[in-house]
């Protein structure tokens, strides 16, 4: 029993040193399986119980003692086991790493065995690893990182190759091979793959036969991309294209050749062999190519119906020859209106009064025109010999028509600057003989010099004489009375004299730079402020269409009074003009007043003697009814003295009432009521009731009437009543101023239009400064006659006639008489609407 707990004491020993050892599972293995059949345990314990006489607690001692020895010995097993496997796992993973290694040693020396450089990139890393060679992009000092610089080592365009390549590949997984150029002249190869999810990138130098590959293998490329290139451009181009064999059979076409010989198709147009040239011009063609190898024409070739000039040009090549025919219609055409340019240009040239040489590259004249050749006086066979501009020169100097040099050969060197300018110059040549020459002289694009020369005598002497004239009107505004200022289209004041400062009581210096017009108006407000007028002003100064002279009156708070007028120039300026006109604004002011009031007393005057017409007009009626019925033997018989005294009031009443009509009358012409009765007027009998008014006139003074009018001179339009008045008025007139047994004549006459009637006196005559006044009311002058009347006759006459629209004019000499003559228009009626 001893011997049995000692075993089960050195079990757990065994299996606490499995525990500490780090073997708790394969402890807890081992004791599994003891206890998988709780059966067997009953048994063995009811078996120890029987034989042995042990307890059940006992017996469970001991199973549990026995469990414990199995288990060790199956831990112990299972230990040796792993031991021995992970032995051999070892072995064999050391002996795989050891092949590894030598396979990654061997695999490293084949891919380094010659310089490059390895770039990779994880995927979703942005961090390179770099291994190799990095000497073949960079130097030995610099960070390996900076290989990813390409930029450091590579040309601008091959870095930005690199860098699209490089970042194509790690975004899409694109696959690259560039063969490039480093800075340093080194020629490398890039290639680019997506290997196992990484982004990998090897860089090689390039040399030896692989270098010579990859040069062959760019320069094949190339050339193969100029064919493609020159096969796509000839199949593109608008000029027929094609190529032969020896035997001359068309081997190539391109579809402006097919267009051009009218083909289906470039393989129609082969088969078919169709030609573009004419025979003659293939026969010609061909000897050219067999002697010179080439062949270059200009040939008139028949395409779509149509003839055009075609410039051709053929190669003779070893399996055959190509050519190109190159439309040149447009060029001809060009060419032969710039030679029709050229000519008419040279005609005008010819035409120019100024002298025109061109000479070209080579210093020799060209051309020239007339002007010039009478300008200088060349003899026309030394020019038409083409000379060179310097025997010109030379020849112009012998004949002294060039301005005297102290280094003539170092002018003609300056001169000559022309020949390598690139702009133009201008001289002025003054020559002996007194003329001023200007010269320009003009570089061509296509070499040489063309020379201007234009005689500018007349136009210096001009000059010379502007500028005195300008000195002179300078001087003569300096002068003036009135202030003057002349402004500019911009609006700035470029002309003053004295007076304009004075006038505004401006400073000395205030107008000195051209002040614009916003600023001399600031300058003036203080003495008119009217905007309205400063407005008027600045858009006459500053206006460019429907420019006029604008007058202005200007009232300035000083009281003075001026006289502004703006005058338009002919050269965009404006001119102001100031006149001072305070004392005849006053004068004209009071003579306004005094008019006034003379008018005021006329107009009092008329109607004073219009109202006191009126009234004289009733007691006159009524006087000279009274006193014809008191001559009336009715009434009863007047001894002879009162029959006398009737007889004078009878006079006196008719004279009067006479004049009280005349005034009435003139009253209603003045006052526009006059209304004529027009109607056909007997001439004859007109003049026959105007004279029998004055019978007894003629009679008292021994005055003769002398009538003469025109037979069958017929009647007119008019009043008759009016006309009568005014043939009284005038032999009335007369009269009164014809001295005893004189004659008064009266004579009427038609012309085309009008009547005219004349009534001729022998009076003393009007004087001359008298005879404006004669019309006017109540101007009565004897000049030593008998006439005495109230001045209203002439003036009666004068307002009838322009009513019936003529006219009244008056013909005096002093001492031997007086004409007046009236016309009146022949169809009234004609002239009232003519009129209206």
């Amino acid at each position: 029993m001893s011997g049995v707990v000692a075993a089960m004491r050195r079990t757990l020993l065994s299996c606490t040193s499995l525990a500490r050892d780090g073997m708790l599972g394969l402890a807890i293995t081992a004791l599994l399986p003891a206890r998988t059949s709780f059966a067997a345990e009953s048994l063995v314990a009811q078996a120890m119980s029987d034989h042995f006489g042990f307890n059940h607690q006992e017996v469970a001692v001991l199973a549990t003692s026995f469990a414990l020895v199995g288990f060790s010995a199956v831990a112990a097993i299972l230990l040796m086991r792993t031991r021995l496997r992970a032995t051999r796992n070892e072995e064999q993973l050391q002996s795989e790493i050891t092949d590894l290694q030598a396979q990654s040693d061997r695999l490293r020396a084949l891919l380094f065995v010659e310089p490059q450089v390895l770039i990779s990139w994880a995927a979703g890393d942005n961090r390179p690893q770099i291994s190799g060679d990095v000497s073949l992009v960079m130097s030995q000092e610099s960070a390996p990182q900076r290989i990813l610089a390409f930029g450091t080592w590579l040309p601008p365009e091959p870095a930005l190759q690199m860098d699209h390549a490089v970042d194509a590949l790690r975004e899409k997984g694109e696959a690259f091979l560039l063969n490039l150029s480093t800075s340093a002249g080194r020629a490398i190869e890039a290639m680019g793959r997506a290997i196992g999810g990484q982004a990998i990138v090897r860089i090689r130098e390039l040399g030896g036969l692989r270098r010579e590959l990859a040069e062959s293998n760019l320069r094949y490329k190339t050339l193969q991309e100029e064919t493609e290139l020159l096969r796509d451009f000839a199949a593109a181009a608008p000029w027929p294209i094609w190529a032969k064999s020896l035997e001359g059979n068309l081997r190539y076409a391109n579809a402006a050749y097919v267009r051009a010989t009218e083909g289906k198709s470039v393989s129609d147009a082969l088969q078919r062999n169709l030609e573009l040239l004419e025979s003659d011009q293939r026969t010609e063609l061909t000897r050219a190519l067999n002697d010179n190898a080439n062949y270059a024409a200009r040939l008139p070739i028949v395409v779509s119906g149509e003839r055009r000039i075609y410039d051709v040009q053929a190669l003779k090549l070893s399996g055959g020859s190509a050519g190109i025919a190159i439309d040149a219609s447009e060029a001809a055409a060009l060419r032969a209106a710039i030679a029709r340019m050229v000519e008419a240009h040279r005609r005008t040239l010819d035409q120019l009064s100024s002298g025109v040489a061109v000479f070209d590259a080579d210093r020799r004249l060209t051309f020239y025109n007339e002007s010039y050749r009478r300008l200088w006086g060349l003899d026309q066979a030394f020019l038409d010999s083409n000379p060179d501009d310097s025997s010109v020169l030379d020849r112009l100097r012998a004949n002294r028509k060039l301005p005297e040099q102290p280094d003539f050969r170092a002018w003609k060197a300056k001169l000559h600057e022309a020949y390598r300018a690139v702009e133009s110059e201008t001289y002025t040549w003054f020559l002996p003989d007194g003329r001023a020459i200007s010269v320009v002289t003009t570089p061509n694009l296509e070499g040489g010099v063309t020379y201007l020369f234009d005689n500018v005598t007349e136009s210096l002497d001009l000059a010379r004489r502007y500028d005195r004239l300008t000195r002179v009107q300078r001087e003569t505004l300096d002068n003036l009375g009135e202030a003057v200022a002349v402004f500019g289209s911009n609006g700035r004041a470029e002309l003053f004299n004295p007076p304009f400062a004075k006038m505004w009581k401006l400073p000395a210096d205030a107008l000195q730079g051209e002040p614009h017009i916003e600023a001399v108006e600031a300058l003036c407000r203080p003495l008119l402020d009217d905007a309205l007028t400063w407005r008027t002003l600045r858009e006459q100064i500053t206006a460019i269409e429907n420019r006029a002279q604008v007058a202005l009156k200007l009232e300035r708070k000083d009281g003075s009074v001026l006289n502004c007028m703006t005058i338009p120039l002919p050269d965009g300026k404006t001119l102001l003009a100031f006149q001072d006109i305070t004392d005849t604004e006053n004068v004209e002011r009071a003579l306004r007043e005094r008019n006034e009031a003379l008018e005021a007393a006329d107009q009092m005057k008329v109607d004073f003697v219009h109202h006191v017409s009126y009234e004289l007009r009733a007691p006159l009626t009524t006087i000279i009814g009274f006193a014809h019925f008191l001559s009336d033997p009715s009434t009863g018989p007047l001894t002879p003295k009162q029959a006398e005294y009737l007889d004078y009031v009878t006079k006196s009443t008719n004279a009067l009432l006479a004049l009280t009509n005349n005034i009435l009358d003139l009253a209603t012409i003045d006052a526009g009521a006059m209304k004529l009765e027009l109607g056909p007027v007997n001439i004859g009998q007109a003049i026959e009731a105007a004279a029998e008014g004055i019978q007894d006139r003629l009679a008292t003074d021994r005055i003769t009437l002398k009538v003469d009018i025109e037979p069958n001179i017929g009647a007119f339009v008019g009043d008759e009543r009016r006309v009568v008045q005014v043939l009284y008025n005038l032999l009335a007139n007369a009269v009164g101023f014809s001295p005893h047994d004189a004659t008064v004549t009266i004579s009427a006459h038609r012309t085309e239009h009008s009547v005219v009637f004349s009534v001729t006196d022998a009076g003393p005559g009007i004087p001359a400064e008298m005879r404006d006044k004669v019309f006017d009311w109540f101007e009565s002058h004897s000049h030593g006659s008998r006439h005495r009347g109230a001045g209203l006759g002439l003036s009666l006459v004068r307002s009838f006639v322009e009513l019936h629209g003529g006219r009244v004019r008056v013909d005096s000499i002093v001492g031997r008489g007086t004409t007046v003559t009236c016309d009146f228009p022949i169809d009234q009626t004609a002239h009232r609407n003519a009129a209206e």
